[in-house]
């Protein structure tokens, strides 16, 4: 089941949730190192993520599914954070550039139809970065951080899945590999676990981050039913 909004804000204030955005925000940055004049999307829970590179971005919006609650974020004094269904972006098609998914596929019931609405809202030419619990890694075993919420995956699982959903995986990268552990001494060595982990034990990261492309010619898609139309409120301001 989807994690609670805030039991998310209070893991990501803990010593151990503190080194988890670290360790995932440098393996986003190498995958997205240049954001300027792009419209940035993030999905699930990505506020710990993309307030380190919002300021770059044309513009930046975050959308928390509506099965897992809302926060309010303001990085410039207004909130920018939506809640909705997943399968029902409340986006204009070809109207984002990149998209962040964290902490949502994991936890989504309808994976297929969630990509295809990601698919419909980016841009021609945008990206999906996808982070998800790591199927093989010991941080998906245990349920006392939000990596052990939902269903984890493999990459081959991940690209399995993008490429039924019309999106050409092009980038791959691993992070977490130090242990889920609250002892200081452990977290101070985490930029030496993720260093040995990366160049020796790929295979047992806490989680895997797939880059995919949207492929704008394939297979004819089945006819899209109408779309209801939505209305959604502002959502609470709060950290």
């Amino acid at each position: 089941m989807p994690s609670d909004v805030i039991d998310l804000r209070d893991f990501y204030q803990t010593g151990l949730g503190s080194v988890a955005r670290r360790m995932i925000r440098r393996s986003i940055r190498s995958i997205w190192p240049d954001l300027r004049a792009m419209r940035l999307l993030g999905i699930g829970y990505p506020t710990p993520f993309i307030s380190a590179i919002s300021a770059e971005a044309e513009r930046t919006v975050a959308l928390m599914p509506a099965s897992q609650g809302v926060l309010g974020w303001a990085p410039y004094g207004g909130n920018v954070v939506v809640l909705a269904e997943e399968t029902e972006l409340p986006f204009a098609d070809y109207s984002i550039d990149r998209v962040l998914v964290v902490h949502a596929l994991e936890t989504s019931e309808a994976a297929g139809l969630f990509l295809k609405e990601i698919w419909r809202v980016l841009a021609g030419g945008g990206r999906l970065l996808i982070v998800a619990p790591n199927r093989r890694g010991i941080w998906a075993r245990l349920d006392r951080t939000p990596f052990g919420s939902g269903r984890p995956y493999t990459m081959s699982q991940l690209v399995h899945l993008l490429r039924e959903e019309l999106f050409t995986p092009v980038g791959t990268d691993t992070a977490l590999f130090v242990p889920p552990s609250r002892d200081r001494m452990v977290l101070r060595s985490a930029p030496a676990w993720e260093r040995l982990g990366k160049r020796w034990f790929p295979t047992f990261a806490g989680v895997v981050l797939i880059e995919a492309a949207k492929q704008i010619y394939a297979k004819p898609t089945a006819a899209r039913p109408a779309r209801r139309r939505l209305i959604y409120a502002p959502a609470a301001h709060g950290l």
